[in-house]
């Protein structure tokens, strides 16, 4: 079966604190976001006004999704921040593998029954425990649970504990404040 394309418009939104590249983003109508098959990350296939794009979406805490548009993206369009733009997307046919950061590669190979036990999960739980990871707001956290992390995947536990990964019930993540016109 062919995963559901969803097609709306939505306007892009310039971030509050954009940070050093030009990028804008969107939020995705509810309906958009109920198609896809998790509340958490999930990868695209995609066109913004016809262009093509492979993206992995963020949850927005409400139960949706957010998009980050490059400034890579927004150039092959023709399109910055304030513009209306035509939207598809389709969940991918199979979760491409998460990126591992360096921090918790090195400390996966520093524990052989946590790295045997994170090898043996599914690129989904995978998602799960990166996004967990790099969603900490502090250094001091990040490390904290990246050293959780090894404990419990070396007793064998493939899930990240108490980990809510659309964000609604802990408000631990939520789309990027835009800046007012």
């Amino acid at each position: 079966m062919a995963p559901a394309t969803s097609a709306f418009e939505a306007r892009l939104l310039r971030p509050a604190e954009p940070g050093p590249d030009d990028w804008a983003f969107l939020v995705l109508p509810r309906e958009a976001s109920e198609r896809l098959p998790r509340r958490g990350r999930a990868t695209v296939d995609g066109t913004l006004n016809g262009v093509a794009f492979r993206q992995t979406l963020e949850p927005d805490g409400r139960l949706s999704h957010w998009l980050r548009v490059d400034g890579e993206l927004l150039e092959a369009a023709g399109l910055r921040a304030g513009d209306l733009v035509t939207v598809e997307v389709a969940p991918v046919a199979e979760e491409p593998e998460p990126v591992v950061p360096e921090d918790l590669a090195s400390a996966l190979q520093s524990s052989p029954d946590a790295s045997a036990t994170w090898t043996s999960t599914t690129t989904v739980a995978r998602l799960d425990w990166i996004h967990w990871i790099t969603t900490a707001k502090q250094a001091r956290t990040r490390a904290k649970r990246i050293a959780d992390a090894c404990d419990m995947l070396a007793s064998g536990k493939r899930r990240v504990c108490c980990f809510d990964p659309s964000g609604f019930y802990s408000k631990a993540f939520t789309s990027p404040k835009a800046k007012e016109p």
